[in-house]
C-alpha cells in the first residue's frame, strides 16, 4: 500500500479538472431530468471513487505483470481529465457524451484488467464503473433534453 498516495496525487489531476470547470449558469439553465443528482453531491461522490480506485491501483502495482492493468488504469484517468473541460467548459454536451463513453469502456477495460492479477481491487472498481454507467445516461438525457447546440 505505499503506493497509494501516488495514485491518489495521480487523481488530483481530474479533480482539478473537476474543480476549475464546474457546473454554472449554463448547466443550471439546461433541461435535466428528474433522477439528476444535486450538485453538491458530485465532490463527495469523486471523492470516495478516487480513494477506491487509488486503493485498486496500489494493491494491483504491487504485483509483477501488471503493466497494462495499470496502463489502462491511467487511461481512464487521462479520459476522466476531459470530461469537465468539454462538457462544462466547453459547453459541449455531445462531445462530452463521447468522451465519457469511452471513459466507461476504460474504466470496465481496467476492472476487467484488475480482476486478472486482484479479486478486491476488481471489486474497488465496480462502484466506478456504476457512477460511470449513471453518469453516461445522465450525460444521454441531457443531450436528448437539449437538443439545440449550446454555444458558450
Amino acid at each position: 500500500m505505499a503506493l497509494f498516495p501516488l495514485y491518489l496525487a495521480i487523481c488530483a489531476v481530474p479533480a482539478a479538472a473537476g474543480i476549475l470547470f464546474k457546473p454554472g449558469t449554463w448547466y443550471r439553465a439546461l433541461d435535466k431530468p428528474a433522477w439528476t443528482p444535486p450538485d453538491a453531491l458530485f465532490p463527495v461522490i469523486w471523492a470516495v471513487l478516487y480513494v477506491l480506485m487509488s486503493l485498486a491501483a496500489a494493491r494491483v502495482a504491487s504485483q509483477p505483470g501488471t503493466e497494462v492493468a495499470l496502463g489502462l488504469w491511467a487511461l481512464q484517468i487521462a479520459i476522466s481529465t476531459l470530461w469537465s473541460p468539454v462538457f462544462f467548459g466547453l459547453h459541449r454536451i455531445r462531445a462530452g457524451a463521447v468522451v465519457i463513453a469511452l471513459l466507461w469502456l476504460a474504466v470496465l477495460a481496467t476492472t476487467l484488467a484488475f480482476a486478472a492479477h486482484d479479486a478486491l481491487a476488481a471489486l474497488m472498481m465496480v462502484p466506478y464503473l456504476a457512477w460511470g454507467s449513471f453518469a453516461l445516461a445522465l450525460n444521454l438525457s441531457v443531450m436528448l433534453r437539449n437538443p439545440a447546440p449550446a454555444r458558450p
